[in-house]
């Protein structure tokens, strides 16, 4: 099995500070990381500055606010990216962003971005995706408020765009997500469906929904990252810290182990305790010429004896020779017919 991609989401975790954000790119890589993520966009080229109902956040953690002040906070500056990347690269990880708008995209490609991620409420930007998967790099797409369909011309898109390569992250888009709305196997059928690989963009609180989807198959986990969560910010509430990003990627690690692969062995030899099987022995003292039954020969552990599926084969039939209890019961024991 291969490993399992484990991105540190860094977001708007930087509390607008660039030290911060390279220092929480060493701490992901210290955590066990083998990626971190930023996302590429300004308030501008992701929306507008507009007061109207239709701007104004509503329901969720971000209440009260409009979407362009929002964003105006939460956002990476570009001119950070180049130091980012760099200091992943030095730590030995992997980073890579979100882009939000073409032009993102064309910038990136000048930092020699390595995979593409779509965000879930980009997904029925479908121009912006033709044009990301043109560039030919590798497309993570998250499915957070996706339809079915919505899904069906994401991938359709990539598609025709030449770029076959597509990873479906399943995804909660509450923050934080609550544990019962994960619903993993909608994972599971992401992969049978659009034949894709999947993974998850994790958005609860811990790391059990991680793990499981690990267990189910996932190639590509993503969780938010943070120094500490007294930095504040818009992601800071749902985000994990250094110590407890270390114990998700223990634990996914551990499962990784625990799948292992498809084994059956062939030799008895090699199956350490084989030798506690059951077999048959002989159940008391018997004489030469006694018929065997079920209360003289029987099937005990432990499992040098012949075979139990030999039994119903012995029943009925005499023994050729003395025997006592505790023996090895063999072929050669019987009578001739």
């Amino acid at each position: 099995m291969s490993k399992t991609f484990i991105v540190a989401e860094l977001s708007a975790n930087h509390g607008h500070r660039l030290d911060i954000a390279l220092e929480s790119v060493r701490a992901a890589k210290a955590a066990g990381a083998d990626a971190v993520k930023i996302q590429t966009y300004t308030a501008d080229t992701i929306t507008l500055d507009c007061q109207k109902p239709d701007f104004q956040v509503k329901g969720t953690l971000w209440d009260g606010r409009t979407l362009y002040h929002l964003y105006q906070e939460a956002y990476t500056p570009w001119e950070w990216h180049k130091a980012i990347f760099e200091e992943a690269a030095k730590a030995g990880l992997v980073c890579f962003s979100t882009p939000f708008d073409k032009s993102a995209v064309d910038f990136l490609e000048g930092l020699g971005n390595p995979y593409c991620k779509i965000a879930s409420f980009e997904i029925t930007d479908t121009p912006l995706i033709a044009y990301a998967a043109s560039k030919g790099k590798p497309m993570i797409i998250s499915t957070g408020v996706a339809l079915p369909e919505d899904i069906a011309l994401a991938v359709e898109t990539c598609r025709k765009a030449g770029n076959g390569d597509i990873t479906l992250l399943k995804c909660t888009s509450s923050y934080p997500a609550p544990v019962e709305d994960a619903n993993l196997r909608t994972m599971v059928d992401m992969k049978e469906r659009y034949g894709v690989k999947v993974g998850l963009s994790d958005h609860t609180m811990g790391y059990d929904v991680a793990v499981a989807a690990v267990a189910l198959g996932a190639t590509l986990v993503e969780k938010h990252f943070i120094l500490d969560r007294s930095i504040g910010g818009p992601d800071a509430a749902f985000s994990m810290e250094k110590e407890e990003f270390a114990a998700m990627v223990k634990a996914i690690r551990n499962v990784e182990k625990a799948l292992g692969s498809v084994t059956y062995p062939t030799d008895p030899a090699t199956i350490k305790g084989r030798e506690f099987c059951r077999s048959l022995y002989v159940a008391r003292d018997m004489k030469a010429g006694e018929v065997i039954t079920e209360e003289n020969v029987r099937s005990v552990r432990p499992g040098f004896g012949l075979h139990p599926r030999y039994l119903p084969q012995l029943l009925g039939r005499r023994l050729r020779r003395d025997a006592t209890l505790g023996e090895r019961f063999t072929l050669d024991m019987l009578e001739d017919d």
